[in-house]
């Protein structure tokens, strides 16, 4: 009830992300139903019909993808003070979250089975009526318990998909930051001890707290130790404990003198003043133990390596699955270069941040002015939101371009529902990226408010965007071209 509240009352944009995602859980659920009156219509070849279920995927996925941006950018998911006192907390929050996913998930599947019954012509007076009744298993009755299976698949992945990334996360358990220092004698490393530059030669730092001809080590003066102390409380206790150790035998000897010794240190903790809530923090050592704190946000460039070296075998594969077999003129394209294609995505999906990063880098370089170094320090700082969506719109666009290679001419026939799931495919992606941009966008709102008051001009900001925006096409244009060739040419022989 409550998730089905907070849709209720949301605002308009919000709605319109979460009716996308709606259209398309409609679509991939009506090519899902399409897969099984395939399968119906021809029982004697069933590996064509597991191929064009296996090519659902690909819609499937894109429309996870989207439901799990739309949901990250959903204002009811996120945490506010005071709602874990009425029992909305991370977990709580969360459970939302994935309740309003499977709701709009529900409604696109709902709508997917109407519009096949109706092209079916099991819905009658309606216009269309049993317009497809040729390609979807007209007059044989549909298996329920199939149907609802594909149906909600939909819903339950993207709802699980939107749990496990606005999971509550324990804080981990990370030494303090700092930076690599010097050790003993100027060793350079990562010790468990660590020191800064000439802490060994300081004065006093090795001194032992006693000898071993059993003297203490001499204390801090009190005068040190009372400083910024009431002189009518301290007076009081400097003369109880003069008086005490006057008061000591005269002929005694060492263990007179470590009495004295320890009065002196019980003298100087009675003088310390107690703390208050307005004292200055003592500052922690450099050696403290490790304190539980949210572990630092990796680089954006740690995944570089290994998204080029899963593109490198993305195109591989499709090297291998196009030399070894060409799509005929009414055949769907086999399901290596299915393969082939959806690992070529994850290595430029995982490419995308690193990517994005140094597209950032390089704006900096050469003496930057103001507006170049604004718009590169953005775009390092949003690498991680923005790359990994601009490196699926780079794979969906060579997607396109090498189905655009491939059945150009006399080569197979792009039908409705290849159109259908290419269109969703590329919907969802576009959709993802500018949902990402809006996530980014407010993210940097007390940025941009801050240059507003000090003294930018709007027409800056909107340039130094510009420049991000043409940077980024810049970089990834080129590579989108490359990577398509590169596909392509074992499919266009």
């Amino acid at each position: 009830m409550l998730a089905l509240r907070l849709t209720r009352v949301a605002h308009l944009a919000v709605q319109l992300r979460r009716l996308l995602v709606a259209v398309a859980s409609a679509g991939t659920g009506f090519l899902l139903l399409c897969a099984l009156g395939h399968a119906m219509t021809h029982p004697d070849t069933p590996g064509a019909s597991a191929l064009r279920l296996a090519w659902c995927a690909a819609p499937l996925a894109a429309t996870v993808y989207l439901a799990v941006a739309v949901a990250r950018t959903d204002p009811g998911s996120r945490p506010r003070p005071g709602l874990s006192a009425i029992g909305l907390g991370p977990g709580r929050l969360m459970a939302v979250s994935a309740t309003t996913t499977a709701l709009s998930g529900a409604l696109g599947s709902v709508v997917a089975l109407l519009l096949f019954l109706h092209l079916r012509g099991d819905l009658t007076s309606l216009p269309f009526d049993g317009a497809a009744a040729d390609a979807l298993a007209v007059g044989r009755p549909l298996p329920v318990p199939a149907a609802l299976t594909l149906l909600t698949l939909v819903p339950a992945t993207a709802s699980a998909a939107v749990a496990l990334t606005l999971r509550p996360r324990e804080p981990r358990r990370t030494p303090p930051t700092g930076s690599r220092g010097y050790g003993r004698f100027g060793a350079y490393g990562w010790g468990k001890a660590r020191e800064t530059f000439g802490a060994y030669g300081r004065f006093g730092a090795r001194l032992a707290p006693a000898t071993a001809g059993g003297g203490a080590a001499r204390p801090a003066p009190a005068a040190d130790m009372t400083a910024g102390t009431p002189a009518a409380t301290v007076a009081p206790t400097r003369a109880a404990v003069a008086t005490h150790v006057d008061t000591a035998p005269v002929d005694a000897t060492g263990d007179t003198l470590r009495a004295r010794a320890d009065v002196t240190r019980a003298s100087a903790t009675a003088d310390v003043p107690q703390p208050t809530p307005d004292a200055v923090p003592t500052p922690v050592s450099p050696t403290a133990a490790p304190t539980v704190a949210d572990a630092p946000r990796p680089q954006s460039t740690t995944a570089l390596p290994w998204g080029i070296a899963v593109l490198t075998a993305g195109l591989a594969v499709e090297t291998y699955a196009g030399n070894t077999a060409s799509p005929g003129p009414d055949t769907t394209p086999s399901a290596g270069v299915l393969i082939g294609w959806a690992v070529t995505a994850l290595g430029l999906a995982l490419a995308g941040p690193g990517l994005t990063h140094l597209c950032g880098r390089l704006l900096q370089a050469a003496r930057p002015g103001a507006l170049r170094l604004l718009a590169g320090r953005v775009l390092m700082e949003e690498s991680r939101r923005i790359g990994r969506p601009l490196g699926v719109v780079c794979a969906v666009a060579s997607a396109a371009y090498v189905a655009a290679t491939l059945y150009d001419g006399d080569g197979p026939v792009f039908g409705p529902l290849s159109t259908l799931g290419a269109l969703l495919v590329a919907g969802c992606a576009v959709a993802t990226l500018l949902t990402a941009a809006v996530e980014a966008k407010h993210a940097r709102t007390d940025t941009t408010d801050a240059l507003l008051r000090l003294g930018a001009p709007p027409a800056t900001l909107r340039a130094a965007a510009a420049v991000r925006a043409g940077a980024l096409l810049a970089l990834f244009g080129p590579l989108t071209l490359i990577v398509a060739g590169l596909a392509s040419l074992p499919l266009a022989r």
